[in-house]
């Protein structure tokens, strides 16, 4: 009996290019990540995309405006903001600390307690005043959280004693996109060994301070991944499962054209060694030709990960016809 061909190595597609959030209001989004963050505006695009509408079933004409912003020098961790002419309803609106959805978006910041209150003094808003806590590998890490536009959740967050890139401003890009999951396990071993990122930190929260902070039940914990690239502190995804706990599945909310974060996005200079991949592991995709979307050109595979989410691979200056 033949021996079965090997499986293709997964692709390692490293950080992700950027998370595209939904808004109702692209100017009132844009006052917060341009004008408060200082993020660039590197593009913008107004009116009906028939390239985007086509990738995300719905009608050229529910898309209003766009605009990608990045923090200046880096390549990765950007954010694509999409205002629709008729938004649905916010994706997390509603939802408890423990359902199963995209819930933070992390933005490093230097100095976090003057970033805190500079903020407060433009009149932003905090969930809570800023704490700080031990993280794995003897780092410690501040933190605060802040509503966002559309319902979506940022975390402004500092890791003492690293080096990471920021603005002038003092902040970054995207670093973690935070999604919680119920088996994050599952959800891991997907990023790891079909998408070939790599496992950057891993730990169980627990014990009375992380329930209290948190809200959870006793004995429970939060059992968290952080996964992308070692090389590179921005685009990673953040797996959660908070354990002990209820909690509803929302990621099916999570589609244009609702309001929040949407999904997150790669590039690469091939899609063949990620559809081998998939096809390999049987897992379902559909590939769309010739996206000339506003954060590049090129076909795009899109896809789902076990827990729902949605990841969109885009070959850069790639022919038309590649992979298709």
């Amino acid at each position: 009996m033949p021996e079965a061909e090997p499986l293709p190595p997964p692709p390692a597609l490293g950080a992700f290019s950027h998370v595209t959030v939904g808004t109702a209001d692209l100017d009132g989004a844009l006052a917060l990540w341009r004008d408060h963050f200082e993020m660039d505006v590197v593009a913008t695009r107004d009116g009906p995309d028939p390239a985007l509408a086509r990738l995300w079933a719905i009608a050229p004409g529910d898309i209003a405006r766009q605009a990608v912003l990045r923090t200046p020098g880096l390549a990765t961790g950007a954010l694509h903001l999409v205002e629709f002419t008729n938004p649905g309803p916010p994706v997390r609106e509603g939802a408890q600390v423990f359902d199963r959805v995209p819930k933070n978006l992390d933005v490093y910041a230097r100095d976090l307690p003057a970033r805190y209150e500079e903020l407060r003094a433009a009149g932003l808003a905090f969930r809570a005043p800023w704490v700080e806590m031990p993280a794995p590998g003897g780092l410690t890490f501040r933190e605060v959280q802040m509503p966002g536009h559309d319902a979506t959740n940022i975390v402004l967050l500092e890791i003492l004693d690293t080096n990471y890139p920021h603005s002038p401003a003092g902040y970054a890009g995207i670093g973690p996109l935070i999604i919680v999951v119920g088996d994050a396990e599952t959800e891991t071993a997907f990023y790891q060994d079909v998408l070939g990122l790599d496992m950057v930190m891993q730990d169980l929260l627990a014990g009375p301070e992380i329930e209290r902070m948190v809200g959870l039940p006793e004995g429970a914990g939060i059992d968290f991944r952080v996964l992308g690239t070692e090389a590179d502190p921005m685009g990673r995804i953040e797996v959660i499962e908070y354990q002990r706990t209820g909690g509803t599945d929302l990621f099916q909310r999570a589609r244009p054209p609702a309001t929040g974060t949407l999904h997150a996005g790669w590039q690469v200079t091939s899609l063949d060694p990620l559809r081998r991949q998939l096809d390999a592991k049987g897992i379902p995709y559909e590939i769309f030709d010739a996206v000339d979307a506003l954060y590049g050109r090129g076909p795009v595979i899109a896809f789902l990960t076990p827990a729902g989410f949605r990841i969109e691979v885009q070959a850069v200056g790639a022919p038309a016809a590649e992979s298709i």
